[in-house]
């Protein structure tokens, strides 16, 4: 997934109500629909953070061999920059592209 394509706000802002309920008509279902795909979003993303951690992983005993790793900063420094898994799932939601459907709901 590509976190820059979103245009998500990186603080929290005001949202209209009636618009996040408008395709489920009840905003208790709109927001775990939301707080789903975050916590996907958040697997995903500390999933793609420990792999890439990982090539600076040195598996060895002596305290004295750890320094900092430019590199490695950078890449943490670009994570907590993100915008967070909720913003991120929010934005998602408002533009469409969250797949859902509710089972209780469905037409026979």
């Amino acid at each position: 997934m590509d976190y820059k394509k979103l245009k998500a706000p990186v603080t929290t802002i005001t949202r209209d109500m009636s618009e996040l309920d408008a395709e489920t008509g009840n905003i208790y279902e709109s927001v775990m629909i939301v707080a789903k795909r975050a916590n996907q979003i958040s697997v995903q993303m500390k999933d793609e953070l420990s792999r890439k951690l990982e090539e600076f992983a040195y598996y060895t005993d002596n305290l004295e061999e750890v320094f900092e790793n430019r590199e490695q900063i950078e890449i943490s420094k670009f994570y907590e920059r993100l915008p967070k898994p909720g913003l991120l799932a929010l934005e998602e939601y408002k533009e469409g592209l969250i797949y859902h459907r509710n089972p209780t709901k469905m037409d026979d």
